[in-house]
């Protein structure tokens, strides 16, 4: 059992980092896109160009056909989430058996998960298709977003912001994909060995998910680390060198940010603050090969 459940590891192990792997493609592409839009001669002066200015050149929309506009797109992403939602639900207790599976996997023998609430049989599945809907649904409501947005910005804007998008999305899932392949074998391996011999592990169905899914966000949301330092970099809010001088307060806060959303135990939290760090780290760097395509670009043009 013991090699079997290595071995389980091991393969969770090497599908994050081909994840992971993905994520760097689509973060160099949509840098090498900035970089064309960014470089010298490309359009990128004190004003805007003549395409640009063409784009911008279309009538204004009323306030009525904006807020029409904004309502059909909503009721879009609503329909992508329901319609995930309709597929997923047939299959929530197979759901419900994936996402539990790190946790039985280590639970002693004899023991089970429990349903204390009389409806938590039903509701807990319930609650896990709908969020795992919305999840799936994440590029459509995006999509959405950039569809409402993507007409008031410049054509230098959308290539740099569309591949940030993306990366955005696949960062998103890398980080939650790093939380069940990694995380949790790892907390709850610790959980399960550090009782009372005279107390038997018995989880709640409720209380786990609940649990599980505040992991899946925390460590989504700290995965977007390089799209934020990217952006920032990107927009002249900072510059590299003023990140990296911020670097220890950096790191201090990635531990924070980890003792506030992960539970209290020191693997948990190390294993969401270090791959923070890492991920600024990397942010850093993309922003440093990012920064003086953006100083020449936002040079004032000569007469």
């Amino acid at each position: 059992m013991a090699a079997l459940r290595d071995q389980a590891q091991g393969v969770r192990a090497s599908s994050c980092f081909s994840l992971l792997q993905a994520v760097l493609k689509v973060l160099l592409q949509g840098l090498r896109f900035g970089f064309a839009a960014n470089a010298p001669g490309a359009g990128r002066s004190a004003g805007p160009s003549a395409t640009e200015q063409t784009e911008h050149d279309d009538p204004p929309m009323s306030l009525v056909a904006h807020l029409t506009e904004l309502r059909n797109r909503l009721l879009r992403a609503v329909l992508a989430v329901l319609i995930g939602f309709i597929i997923l639900f047939p299959f929530a207790n197979e759901i419900y058996g994936f996402v539990s599976a790190p946790l039985r996997e280590l639970m002693p023998e004899g023991s089970t998960m429990i349903a204390t609430g009389v409806a938590s049989p039903f509701l807990t599945p319930f609650k896990l298709s709908l969020v795992l809907a919305i999840f799936m649904a994440i590029p459509v409501i995006l999509y959405q977003v950039w569809g409402f947005v993507a007409p008031g910005l410049y054509q230098k804007e959308k290539r740099i912001a569309l591949p940030l998008l993306a990366s955005s999305v696949l960062l998103f899932y890398a980080g939650a994909a790093f939380a069940y392949f990694i995380v949790f074998p790892l907390i709850f391996a610790f959980f399960t060995s550090v009782g009372p011999e005279n107390v038997q592990v018995m989880t709640d169905i409720n209380s786990y998910l609940d649990f599980v899914l505040k992991l899946f966000l925390a460590f989504g949301i700290a995965f977007e680390m390089p799209i934020a330092a990217v952006i920032l970099i990107w927009t002249g809010v900072t510059s590299p060198d003023a990140l990296a001088k911020k670097r220890p307060y950096i790191i201090v806060g990635c531990f924070i940010f980890g003792m506030l959303l992960t539970p209290p135990d020191v693997i948990s939290q190390s294993l969401l603050a270090i791959p923070m760090w890492l991920l600024f780290e990397l942010g850093v760097f993309f922003g440093r090969l990012l920064e003086p395509r953006a100083q020449s670009g936002n040079a004032p043009a000569e007469d």
